[in-house]
């Protein structure tokens, strides 16, 4: 009998107590964060989180890294392959192709890896600039925009190292794409 009170309360308390605890402090101090990182447009629709990577096919936007789920976060099982995998070597291949029917004139050595690459997560909404800047061109001519002010737009999206030494310089997709947006309109 003394187990079962202790089960009981110990499910109260540890199963419903301490996480209903949590997230009202989550709520309260970081309620952005809390609430998924919901990226609004100007209207306040939601259209998208700053942290899950989204399919641009319009060429007028840029692309972020390819992913083999879909962006698709309910599917995060799936393995990661080994640079050595054939799988994964054909699917790079042919991403760099298409890459390459875009852009003539380029070899695939100057196609920047982390877009005909997936990130580990598979959702990574960020890009180098590097690819970024890589795509300006092919912007530049879909949207009429002059490559100066995309470039200009990839630099004031281009977000630094986290404390300044963490990992590297990179650019939110969606973000980007978003400010690109208001400058087609």
């Amino acid at each position: 009998m003394k187990s079962i009170r202790l089960a009981i309360v110990m499910i109260l308390l540890f199963g419903l107590g301490y996480p209903a605890l949590m997230t009202g402090i989550a709520q309260a101090l970081f309620p952005h964060q809390a609430n998924g990182s919901i990226v609004y447009s100007d209207e306040n629709k939601a259209v998208g989180s700053k942290l899950i990577g989204q399919s641009f096919q319009d060429p007028r936007y840029f692309h972020g890294r390819i992913s083999s789920i879909n962006y698709d976060s309910a599917a995060l099982g799936l393995p990661n392959y080994a640079p050595s995998n054939e799988e994964m070597i054909q699917r790079t291949e042919q991403a760099a192709e298409e890459w390459l029917k875009k852009n003539p004139g380029k070899t695939k050595e100057e196609i920047p890896l982390d877009l005909i690459t997936n990130s580990g997560s598979r959702l990574d909404p960020h890009i180098s600039p590097d690819a970024a800047l890589f795509q300006v061109p092919d912007v530049a001519k879909a949207t009429g925009l002059s490559e100066e002010q995309l470039k200009k737009l990839v630099n004031k999206h281009t977000e630094g190292r986290m404390l300044g030494i963490f990992g590297e310089l990179r650019v939110n997709v969606l973000k980007l794409n978003m400010e690109l947006q208001k400058l087609m309109e």
